[in-house]
């Protein structure tokens, strides 16, 4: 089991960032309780639960929270829990009367996390949003923009994932860390705002250091060198290089068979389009397959651009298991890795109900008494 094996977390149903925090979580080996709404609201977006993979490996249980059976649900399962992951607008939690002082008054110990995207205050924490909202007013977007200056949007990446739920849950293994030496949980205020404002922080320093550029392509890192970018292949695909020091550089280009370049130039920015000219030639003359072969066995630092349906039959991607089947799923697996408390994803989305041990041992019912489905196990409704 994961190195969370005996952690009980209360994740109460929602999209995107409080989401994949709750399959994080699961994935490290905690038991999480994962509370869904009787009916869904429909997303705009709805994934068949098939294929809703983050939702794996949680135990399931349904409950209406604006009932006092729902709200007493979730306060029973307080109780026994480590933690708690909320992703509704502030205040919602204490108008149904499961705010932090309501949790806190059945568990002193509670890690009470809270996932939005604006956080619990400010001008905006009221306001309505998405993941691109979040992602143009922290700044990303101008650091991805194209070359011309129109942003670019990378869908749910920079700001529901790494900005907000990979913060949720750094925020919560921190908060329960603390908690095991003080005996008290505490509030995590995770606002995707602030983590992909935090993604920003070496680019603050190259501000002010005067070695970034705000405008696209005109940066060492951004495409601005041909030393760091994508060529086009013979076949339409694309190969990405990047060989920063001159010692890679000197790599790539003697692997490509081109000799007619001054390797000391590299830093050259007037230099940099006779590079770039050079490269284009070169790469167009073979496949992405090619190139991959040529070039993948030594320190080039290139790779072949791959698609998401391409990169579970790469030799590395496989060696290392990085892409899992499960139930005729493929998926990535949990990272990252552990030397003695291997983690597992224990089953796909919707396939993980309650069972009445899971019940028992939240102390949901006495023992003996069955409230799940046949055989004691399925999709229970408890409220």
């Amino acid at each position: 089991m994961g190195p969370l094996d005996g952690f009980r977390i209360i994740e109460l149903a929602g999209i995107g960032p409080s989401q994949y925090a709750g399959m994080l979580l699961a994935d490290l080996g905690a038991e999480v309780v994962r509370v869904e709404r009787p009916r869904p609201e429909p997303s705009g977006f709805d994934v068949p639960e098939r294929f809703n993979l983050m939702n794996r490996g949680r135990y399931t249980v349904k409950a209406d929270l604006k009932k006092p059976a729902g709200r007493g649900l979730v306060l029973r399962l307080c109780e026994k829990a480590d933690a708690l992951i909320e992703g509704f607008r502030p205040g919602v939690m204490e108008r149904l009367g499961l705010g932090p002082e309501e949790c806190a008054a059945r568990n002193k110990r509670l890690v009470y996390g809270r996932m939005t995207g604006w956080g619990q205050d400010g001008p905006l924490a009221q306001r309505a949003g998405h993941d691109a909202n979040f992602v143009a007013l922290s700044g990303l977007m101008k650091v991805l923009a194209d070359p011309d200056g129109k942003p670019l949007y990378p869908p749910m990446l920079a700001g529901d994932l790494a900005g907000g739920g990979a913060f949720l849950a750094l925020g919560l293994l921190a908060a329960l860390l603390e908690s095991s030496k003080s005996g008290n949980g505490q509030v995590v205020d995770a606002a995707i705002i602030d983590g992909a404002v935090a993604s920003l922080t070496p680019f603050f320093g190259f501000l002010a250091a005067g070695i970034w550029k705000e405008g696209r392509g005109e940066n060492l890192l951004d495409g601005a060198s041909p030393f760091v970018a994508p060529y086009l292949t013979r076949d339409g695909e694309h190969v990405f290089v990047s060989p920063l020091e001159p010692k890679f550089f000197a790599i790539m280009l003697a692997q490509l068979g081109i000799h007619d370049l001054e390797v000391e130039r590299q830093y050259d920015p007037i230099y940099w389009p006779v590079i770039r000219d050079r490269l284009e030639q070169v790469f167009a003359e073979r496949t992405r397959e090619e190139w991959s072969e040529i070039l993948e066995g030594v320190d080039a630092c290139c790779t072949p651009v791959l698609g998401s349906f391409e990169l579970a039959d790469h030799p590395h991607i496989k060696a290392r298991g990085i892409v899992r089947e499960v139930n005729g799923q493929p998926q990535p697996a949990p990272a990252p890795r552990f030397s003695r408390t291997h983690c597992v994803i224990r089953h796909g989305p919707g396939e993980l109900d309650v069972t009445d041990e899971i019940l028992e041992r939240w102390g949901l019912f006495p023992e003996g008494e069955s409230r799940s489905g046949p055989g004691g196990k399925g999709s229970c409704d408890l409220a």
